[in-house]
């Protein structure tokens, strides 16, 4: 029995020791668990799938292909749209020579109006010349009513040139109006052919980042809705660990400090992480029913605080680490912070 004794307490005094000088300050947590920023893939618009480029859970890179949708109607609308475009420039050119006309219209009326006005100065004196020859007796009255008729026709040639050249500067406003239109109209139609390119590119469904697919959904024939989520991809090169702490351990846990993880599915390892981020709230502040202890019994429970902690790279390029696993993790409170 003293033997019992004696060993019992050699135990105790080893785990004290053990527990005075490190176990105090370690901070400690199961409730953890592996996580990945993970993306729905989803498609943009409807259609059917044509082709499904890669298998469950294959390991892709940014910009591959995963599904293929049918793109037949698709290259009919864009080819459709850029037949549009190359009608609206034709018609364009046709009103730009149209405008140009009518500007030389113009030009000529112009010059018509300047040589009425330089017959109506020519008209006027050669009537004033005859009236006052008229009044000496020198001109016969004839004379003097070829010379009015003269002035009055010259007058009116003048008032039509007039009206030549307003007629043919409202064409020039009314072709000039025409084409600002149209060339409205061929933004549109570019706009519209830049839809169409765009809606092309998305019948190919493409992998946002590395990682592996996993939950495909669709199968060749189906057709698929926009919006319509076709499978998820994990990041696996961009991994992290979520340790929920008690907030009692807070004033252990620090950015930068370095945690000790050990993951389930990874036995006979320790991994070696920092700590990123601490949430500015606890899990429960998010949850979909949020705690209300103004009314009713209050139960005090202790709340947990979300810390992210960054997983070495070595680590992450290899295959065992998966999103979802449980880890258990030990952060020192007395190893400073990195970078300080």
């Amino acid at each position: 029995m003293a033997v019992i004794a004696l060993a019992l307490i050699g135990l105790g005094a080893t785990y004290g020791r053990a527990y005075w000088l490190d176990g105090r300050f370690m901070v400690t947590t199961d409730d953890a668990y592996v996580q990945g920023n993970i993306a729905q893939v989803s498609a943009k618009i409807q259609g059917y799938v044509s082709d499904i480029a890669v298998s469950e859970n294959q390991i892709v890179a940014a910009g591959d292909v995963l599904v293929r949708l049918d793109d037949g109607d698709y290259k009919i609308a864009l080819e459709l749209a850029q037949s549009k475009i190359a009608t609206q420039t034709e018609t364009l050119k046709r009103i730009d020579a149209q405008t140009a006309a009518a500007k030389a219209s113009v030009e000529q009326a112009q010059a018509h109006k300047d040589a009425t006005e330089a017959a109506l100065r020519n008209a006027q004196t050669v009537a004033d010349r005859t009236h006052n020859l008229a009044e000496t007796k020198a001109v016969a009255q004839a004379q003097v009513d070829t010379a009015d008729a003269t002035l009055d026709q010259a007058t009116a040639d003048l008032a039509g040139a007039k009206a030549q050249i307003a007629s043919a500067e409202a064409n020039v406003a009314v072709m000039q109006a025409e084409y600002l239109e149209t060339q409205s109209g061929l933004r549109a139609l570019e706009l519209a052919v830049q839809q169409a390119q765009r809606n092309l590119e998305l019948t190919s469904l493409r992998a946002p980042y590395a990682g592996t697919i996993t939950h495909l959904t669709p199968q060749r024939g189906d057709l698929v809705s926009p919006g319509q989520i076709l499978g998820a991809i994990v990041p696996t090169d961009q991994l992290y660990v979520e340790a929920n702490f008690k907030e009692t351990q807070l004033a252990g846990i620090k950015v930068g400090a370095v945690a000790k993880i050990t993951v389930d599915g990874m036995p006979g390892q320790s991994l070696t992480g920092t700590i990123t981020s601490i949430s500015p709230a606890t899990g429960s502040m998010f949850s979909l029913l949020p705690a209300q202890n103004a009314t009713g019994n209050f139960t005090k429970v202790v709340q947990r605080v979300p810390v992210r902690i960054s997983l070495p790279a070595d680590v992450l390029a290899g295959s065992q680490m998966r999103a979802g696993l449980s880890v258990v993790v030990d952060v020192d409170s007395r190893t400073p912070v990195a970078g300080k």
